[in-house]
């Protein structure tokens, strides 16, 4: 692989479930193909640009605007992707990318559209369990769409190309919880409960999650509350936490997310593909609630996926009775049962695809190298 040449353009991106997967991809092919230029085109969000940048990735924006949900937005939602199609033909030409690795979402569309209409191959990344709009429609002219989980290739159109690589994970997520799991010594010390309102912020989880665990009382006492609540929420859901007596770490980010999950003993979050994989390469045990908005309701598909193998508890945000009532029904039960938390935990870590980011760099890899895909 050292010696591959050629231009990847990484194209996606919006949230960091889209974002993260390709920047674990791309950081890996620098490390074993430093020959390779890697650059990412995403929607110019303030949260991408960051990241990507952080990463010393080459950024450059696409114009794009989500899949229109009403008539009024068909008109815009065509002339932007018009545009965002012709400026990355002409990006593609110009800079004379070999490869599009599409990161799933719509922001993906402009660049694999162009893509295929130049005769460059492209592939996709699928985060999640049922497939998204923009994985749909790309996928019969896709190399491969490289799949977190089982069962996709029938959703697809038929004669779509699905490998099942898991779900690529950051370098410093991988590497800790490998050499530093231990479920005994986690379930040693000052308990955490690790809140994951995700990079856009989950409005309803933030406000919800504070009084659950308020209602959760004494159970709960002596727990770590760190709740991570995205831009928006961070002011809200802080002083929410200060008027419920909470003494309770909140941020907009978590920069050293790898390293509270390897300390929590449990977590509440979204659904979403990729947390749900960064959970598992953590073994750590979740009460997950999944967006009820969710393109083809995935979310909640892919929580069940987990739930099936033990690793989580599911909350439906629109359940009957009180949402906070059921998340702290949910946190009393779990909090209480030390033994429930292990075994969910250790159903957690069996699900965890530790080498997809070589996975998907390999198919990369051979692409490049000789033009079609190797055996898996």
């Amino acid at each position: 692989m050292r010696n591959l040449t050629g231009h990847i353009l990484f194209a996606g991106g919006g949230t960091a479930g889209h974002l993260f997967p390709g920047l674990a991809v791309a950081e890996y092919l620098r490390e074993q193909a430093p020959r390779l230029r890697l650059t990412f085109a995403g929607t110019g969000k303030a949260f991408e640009q960051r990241h990507v940048e952080r990463a010393a990735f080459d950024y450059v924006t696409l114009a794009c605007r989500p899949f229109p949900r009403s008539a009024a937005d068909a008109l815009r939602f065509v002339a932007e992707n018009f545009s965002g199609y012709y400026a990355a033909r002409r990006y593609l030409r110009g800079q004379r990318v070999s490869l599009v690795v599409g990161l799933g979402g719509y922001a993906s569309v402009p660049a694999a559209r162009a893509a295929a209409g130049m005769g460059i191959p492209y592939l996709l990344l699928e985060q999640n369990a049922v497939p998204g709009r923009a994985t749909r429609w790309l996928a019969p002219q896709a190399v491969t769409v490289c799949s977190a989980f089982e069962g996709l290739r029938p959703q697809l159109r038929k004669g779509c190309r699905v490998r099942v690589t898991g779900n690529p994970l950051r370098k410093s997520l991988v590497e800790h919880t490998a050499a530093q799991h231990n479920l005994p010594d986690r379930f040693g010390g000052r308990r955490t409960v690790l809140v994951l309102g995700g990079s856009g912020g989950a409005r309803s989880l933030n406000e919800q999650a504070p009084r659950a665990l308020y209602k959760a009382g004494a159970v709960l006492h002596g727990w770590k509350v760190v709740h991570q609540t995205g831009d928006r929420d961070v002011a809200r859901t802080t002083e929410l936490y200060r008027k419920l007596g909470i003494a309770a770490e909140v941020a907009p980010f978590l920069e050293e997310l790898p390293r509270l999950m390897r300390e929590s003993h449990l977590a509440v979050s979204r659904a979403g593909g990729t947390t749900l994989a960064e959970l598992a390469a953590s073994g750590l045990p979740a009460v997950v609630l999944p967006y009820p908005a969710a393109t083809a309701d995935h979310q909640r598909k892919n929580a069940e996926v987990f739930a099936a193998a033990g690793a989580c508890r599911i909350v439906d945000e629109h359940g009957s009775g009180r949402l906070d009532d059921r998340l702290a029904q949910a946190f009393i039960e779990l909090a209480a049962d030390h033994p429930q938390r292990v075994r969910m935990a250790q159903a957690m870590a069996t699900l965890a695809r530790r080498r997809a980011t070589q996975r998907v760099a390999q198919c990369v890899a051979s692409l490049l190298a000789d033009g079609r895909l190797a055996v898996a």
